[in-house]
């Protein structure tokens, strides 16, 4: 069975550079990020603070918050691209993430080779990423230029790809940060219907996203992040309900 534990996890990063005028003009320009706070002449930044956060097997999280709250922030710790400064994170279950899906991805090779380099990444085999070209070669719809390489591609044109490959390898635990709006609309429809079927297949769903009707749709916990620090976290209907009342009244 798949897990994600967080037990007092903080994760804080210096801005160097930043001092006398520049600190307090900093404080405004970043009031709505983490927290700041200066010590030994070093401004540091407190992205997360003393998060706790047990996920098990059916349950799909999607995470609200300002910008710069700490969404991304928080999805690359579960990702275990950024280690925390201050408490401990226990994983169990390979992940996928749906926000860096240029990863891995290199200009000089084709298309084919980048989706047997990232497949190979992932923790695939060659035999298994295979079977699955034929899959990506019809979400991606690129013709003849999957043979090229793709630094000859439009931005669209690696977005596709990137998004079929990385769709292509389900995961027991699945962590988006916005993926889906990219794109044209025609590829966000198609990047939405792909992304049920992964979904359907994981463990574990941890979804940001400033689509209200796309958590309602995929999601059955809500985690509300403010500076850092967890606000509410409950069922979706409560904390959406919440986090609604929190931002005042729309138009």
């Amino acid at each position: 069975m798949s897990h994600i534990i967080l037990d007092h996890v903080s994760l804080n990063y210096p801005v160097f550079g930043a001092n006398g005028r520049s600190f307090k003009s900093g404080i405004f320009n970043m009031a709505t990020g983490g927290r700041l706070a200066k010590s030994h002449g070093t401004i540091t930044v407190e992205a997360l603070h003393d998060i706790h956060l047990n996920l098990q097997s059916g349950d799909r999280l999607g995470l609200v918050g300002h910008n710069g709250a700490g969404k991304t922030t928080l999805l690359k710790v579960l990702a275990q691209i950024f280690e925390p400064t201050q408490g401990t994170i226990s994983v169990k279950g390979n992940s996928n993430c749906l926000f860096d899906i240029m990863m891995g991805m290199d200009i000089e090779s084709n298309g084919y080779e980048n989706i047997m380099l990232r497949g190979l990444i992932l923790g695939l085999t060659r035999t298994q990423v295979k079977k699955i070209i034929p899959s990506i070669e019809e979400f991606a719809d690129l013709g003849d230029f999957i043979s090229m390489p793709i630094k000859t591609y439009s931005a669209g044109m690696k977005v596709r790809l990137a998004f079929g490959i990385i769709t292509s390898m389900p995961a027991e635990i699945l962590l988006i940060d916005e993926v889906v709006n990219v794109g044209d609309a025609n590829f966000m429809e198609k990047a939405k219907q792909r992304m049920h079927g992964l979904i359907h297949q994981s463990d574990i769903l941890v979804l940001s996203t400033h689509d209200v009707n796309i958590m309602k749709e995929f999601c059955n916990k809500v985690l509300w992040l403010e500076h850092g620090t967890i606000r509410a976290f409950g069922p979706i209907t409560d904390i959406l309900e919440q986090y609604s009342k929190s931002q005042g009244p729309q138009g």
